[in-house]
């Protein structure tokens, strides 16, 4: 198995790998919104290979448990470092909200939390925040205007030219962020999910992984 890695940001506006499913063409392979650009890097570069197109599913995270049940048989941009001394309720102002994954069930807001709780600040900043369905729904809040932070994944905010990132979580802030690689058990015996997945999770991938501002560890 491999991880994809990546570091927690905050941001301002600027004015787990998935599992293919069965061996039936064309292969489907579920993955969490915050992957979306990577994931159809990466797709690009298999079908250049002569392979078929996957179908890519991106939800949040716990949208993607909920499929996987329902079809399973029973880079980043440079900022400076965030301290405990970052006073981000002064930055937010007086009835400004941070925009983040809701800590209840969308991964990005569970390590939004911890840094937050590092911080010292969770239990004020608690009730400002704006609860997103999953993080790229909460970028969304900041280019638009609508919150004037967010936390979310350094490589989405890479993603977006429409905001600015402040400041990056130091490592031990929070849980490592990782995306684990896996077949499902109903496509142990599909070659397409096998190959795919070793092409993801190997050499070749590696660059596309790391263009977009994640790392990799086995």
């Amino acid at each position: 198995m491999r991880r994809t890695l990546v570091r927690l940001a905050v941001l301002a506006a600027l004015a787990g790998w998935s599992a293919p499913l069965a061996a039936q063409a064309p292969l489907t392979v579920f993955a969490a919104a915050s992957l979306a650009d990577a994931l159809r890097a990466l797709a690009q570069d298999w079908q250049a290979q002569g392979h078929p197109a996957p179908r890519l599913s991106f939800a949040a995270s716990s949208a993607l448990a909920r499929q996987i049940e329902q079809v399973a048989p029973a880079g980043p941009p440079r900022a400076v470092a965030l301290t405990r001394e970052t006073d981000l309720a002064a930055l937010l102002g007086p009835g400004g909200r941070i925009a983040t994954g809701d800590p209840a069930h969308v991964p990005a807001g569970r390590y939004a939390q911890a840094a937050l709780r590092w911080m010292g600040q969770w239990d004020a900043l608690s009730p400002r925040l704006a609860r997103a369905d999953n993080v790229r729904a909460a970028l969304l809040l900041v280019e638009r205007g609508e919150a004037p932070l967010g936390i979310v994944y350094a490589t989405d905010a890479a993603a977006s030219r429409g905001v600015q990132v402040l400041g990056i979580f130091p490592p031990g802030s929070h849980p490592a962020v990782t995306y684990p690689f896996a077949v499902l058990r109903r496509a142990a015996d599909s070659a397409a999910a096998r190959d795919f997945l070793a092409f993801a999770a190997g050499p070749q991938a590696a660059p596309t992984w790391q263009r977009l501002g994640f790392g990799l560890a086995r």
